[in-house]
Parts: C-alpha cells; sequence; structure tokens
C-alpha cells in the first residue's frame, strides 16, 4: 500500500508561490492547476514568510554581534601592545642596570 502523502521540492514550492506573489494569481486557481490543497499552500507561504524574517533578523544581529567580536578583539590587541611596551622598557631598564648605565 502507498503512502498517499506526496514530497515536493523547494524549487516547486518558490514557483508556485512566486507565482501567486508576483502574478497576482488566486490561490484557487493554482491549487487547482498543481493539484494542492490549499491549507498545503497557505502552509508554505507561512513557512516562506517566517524563513524570511529570520533571514533579515539574523543578518542584523549578525552585523552586530561581529562588530561586537571586532572591538572586543581590539581591546584584547591594544591590552597585549600595552603590556609589550611595558615589558620592553622593563628589559631596557635591566639592560642598563647591569651593564652598569644609569
Amino acid at each position: 500500500m502507498k503512502n498517499g502523502k506526496r514530497k515536493y521540492s523547494a524549487e516547486f514550492k518558490v514557483s508556485v508561490l512566486r507565482e501567486h506573489l508576483e502574478n497576482q494569481e488566486s490561490v484557487g486557481k493554482l491549487c487547482e492547476q498543481y493539484n494542492i490543497h490549499p491549507n498545503l499552500f497557505y502552509l508554505w507561504k507561512k513557512e516562506l514568510f517566517t524563513g524570511a524574517l529570520e533571514t533579515f533578523s539574523k543578518s542584523k544581529t549578525g552585523s552586530r554581534t561581529e562588530e561586537a567580536k571586532i572591538n572586543k578583539l581590539e581591546e584584547k590587541l591594544k591590552d597585549k601592545e600595552i603590556l609589550i611596551s611595558e615589558i620592553v622598557e622593563d628589559n631596557l631598564r635591566l639592560k642598563k642596570k647591569l651593564n652598569g648605565d644609569r
């Protein structure tokens, strides 16, 4: 016995939704044409917009996160540069002391 569920590719879903959104085709006409249930169509539409919302949210959040990471790393780098310069100064002072230079 064969399962009655059909699997649709992402490309197919996008093409049906694009036809609806760009060409203003009615849901009923598209569902009849492609032999899909209207509830399935609306589910795809909901998933599309939910995914779009996440995509746009991630890009803004992602850039803020990256910016924060960069700032944190820059601060760390400054701290290390300060530490290195202090060590170099101490090293020079000690060398002068050992050589008898004041």
